[in-house]
Parts: structure tokens; C-alpha cells; sequence
């Protein structure tokens, strides 16, 4: 399988699943936060009731695939969000670490 690297290639596949299956109609925001905060607590069942310790090697372990397949769910769900709401993910992720780095300034760490 080819990678997909860079957003418009990301996007532009996701946008051909959306359009084949007619997926556009049930893609509101409201829909997608909400399939959104559901992938994202399938993420955070697989690592409830781990120790740090056992969180920190669930890639070594059995779960290591499942990790991989709901973080890809919240990944494609977060772009199809950023889609339908015209965020340019690039330039918002750009000024937010921007404004990460005087909020946060390494002196104060």
C-alpha cells in the first residue's frame, strides 16, 4: 500500500471513499465528533487498566495491531472533521505550536 504523507493526498483519498459510498450526507461536524470521541475511546479502552509500564510496551505486545488501527480511526476521523469544516490543518497546527512556544517557554519548564 502507498503511503499517504501529505494532507492533500490524505485528503484527496478520503474524499474518493467519501464520494463512492455517498458518505458526504452523514459527514456533518456533529457526526464526525461524534464517530470522532467513539474511536477515541476505543483507543483509550486498550490501554485502560494497563500500568505505565505496560502502556509503554503495548507496541511489543499482542495489541500492538489494534493499537495501530484505532489510532488510524482517529487520525481519518480528526481529517474528515478538518475537511468539512475548511481548516487549513497545516496553517492551524503552524500558529498552535507558534503559540505553544510563548505560552510554554523553555525557561519555565
Amino acid at each position: 500500500m502507498t503511503k499517504l504523507l501529505e494532507t492533500a493526498a490524505l485528503e484527496a483519498a478520503l474524499q474518493e471513499i467519501a464520494d463512492q459510498r455517498d458518505w458526504d450526507q452523514f459527514h456533518t461536524p456533529r457526526n464526525l465528533i461524534l464517530a470522532l470521541t467513539g474511536e477515541v475511546g476505543e483507543l483509550a479502552e486498550i490501554f485502560q487498566w494497563l500500568t505505565d509500564e505496560q502502556a509503554e510496551q503495548i507496541m511489543q505486545s499482542d495489541k500492538a495491531e489494534h493499537v495501530r488501527q484505532e489510532v488510524s480511526d482517529v487520525l481519518l476521523y480528526l481529517m474528515r472533521l478538518v475537511m468539512v469544516l475548511g481548516i487549513d490543518i497545516n496553517a492551524a497546527v503552524a500558529s498552535k505550536i507558534a503559540l505553544n512556544a510563548v505560552k510554554y517557554p523553555p525557561t519555565k519548564s
